[in-house]
């Protein structure tokens, strides 16, 4: 083919390329403008639906600041729980110390057998009572440390402690009665303690007598 033909055929094609281009180009600009169209009027359509819309007034005042919690004293509290962890162990048996009789009795060295009579009959008000019901042996154990110390703050005299009657226990076996009577022969400021009457709870509970932040019994 001569060189001149040749050349015409090359321009003919690129000048088909040419013009594929700008149809394709004049084809992507018009759907730009109907989507842009279609935007505008969505929007004027919400701005007429919604009517004007204006700024609330301000009232001046500020939003409330919660307040912030008070600090704890996690070491305070670290130190509370290893004492109480030391004081009362599970290892201690009440049985060298106890005047035990029927009524499961416990009077510390220096506490007539009296005071043990009146705690039996009631003398003394119950003011406060700490239900163990459920509580594994740990849990037991802290909560009726963290009772008595309680008790002890507030001036308490006479607490019930109600471990229950084992019913539900494995064995039937009232497996906390036994711990029970052994951590309270462990604190200094209980006093005296004896089996609840029926009334206040009898065999699952009983009826602890404190120290006066004056005086002894």
């Amino acid at each position: 083919m001569p060189a001149s033909i040749k050349d015409f055929t090359d321009l003919k094609s690129l000048r088909r390329d040419l013009q594929a281009q700008e149809k394709t180009r004049r084809e992507a600009e018009a759907l730009r403008l109907i989507q842009q169209e279609q935007l505008r009027v969505e929007a004027d359509l919400f701005r007429s639906s919604i009517g004007i819309v204006a700024p609330l007034p301000g009232n001046g005042k500020l939003p409330p600041v919660p307040a912030r919690p008070l600090p704890i004293a996690r070491h305070h509290l670290a130190d509370e729980q290893a004492a109480l962890m030391e004081s009362i162990s599970d290892d201690f048996t009440a049985e060298t110390l106890i005047e035990s009789d029927a009524s499961l009795s416990f009077a510390r060295n220096g506490v007539s057998l009296e005071v043990v009579r009146k705690l039996r009959r009631g003398h003394w008000t119950i003011q406060a009572q700490l239900d163990l019901h459920g509580m594994r042996r740990e849990e037991a154990r802290d909560s009726l440390g963290e009772f008595l110390r309680q008790a002890r703050q507030g001036g308490l005299r006479c607490v019930r402690v109600i471990h229950g009657k084992g019913l539900g226990s494995v064995n039937r076996e009232p497996v906390l009665k036994e711990k029970v009577r052994n951590w309270l022969a462990q604190k200094e400021e209980v006093m005296a303690f004896c089996q609840a009457r029926a009334a206040d709870g009898g065999s699952g509970a009983l009826v602890v007598l404190l120290k006066s932040g004056t005086s002894a019994a």
